[in-house]
């Protein structure tokens, strides 16, 4: 007796058509096919969104990045308004000091703005010169001032942070045409 006559035979389907075949694979692919292309417009757009969104969110903080800061300093435009409308005629001598007074407050208000936004002055008389912070303006002699350091400070400079908004204009000293360090670091080219 033979083993496979007593199995069980499992029923064998049909072979299709190799046309239908092909016709269900192209169906399947097609169906996949607007699946996917489905999931790329959305994504698609999706990004479309999020760039435009950036786009706003930027164009926003640049127009508003100052917001802060304006508001701070409307109240010191306010405290010069009041000082322009002190009455300066004759010899009021009380209105002169409430004006002195009422200046020397706004300054006072400009300068809290200022720290509260980083921002300092640069006041560098009797400092080392630095070209990256000072803008030499003339170089003058001086016996009571190192050589290269600043004598006097025309305009102040001002950073916000560490970085320069405007340098300080300075006068650099210089050393005497006799003295020993001038010919020294003129010969070295050392100038500011």
């Amino acid at each position: 007796m033979n083993m496979t006559e007593n199995e069980p035979q499992t029923p064998v389907e049909p072979p299709l058509d190799p046309v239908e075949t092909l016709r269900r694979e192209l169906e399947t692919a097609r169906a996949q096919a607007a699946e996917s292309q489905e999931k790329y417009l959305r994504a698609l757009a999706e990004a479309d969104n999020t760039r435009r969104r950036a786009e706003l969110d930027l164009a926003g903080a640049h127009k508003y990045a100052v917001e802060r800061f304006a508001g701070e300093i409307v109240t010191v435009r306010d405290s010069l308004d009041l000082a322009a409308a002190v009455d300066l005629t004759g010899e009021n001598r009380e209105a002169l000091a409430r004006m002195q007074e009422g200046i020397a407050l706004t300054l006072k208000q400009l300068d809290d703005v200022f720290r509260k936004f980083g921002i300092s002055r640069l006041d560098p008389k009797g400092e080392k010169f630095d070209p990256a912070r000072h803008q030499a303006i003339s170089m003058v002699e001086s016996a009571e001032v190192p050589a290269n350091h600043v004598l006097s400070v025309v305009q102040k400079g001002y950073q916000i942070h560490d970085r320069v908004l405007r340098p300080a204009m300075v006068v650099v000293a210089k050393p005497r045409a006799g003295d020993a360090q001038g010919s020294a670091g003129a010969a070295e080219g050392r100038t500011p």
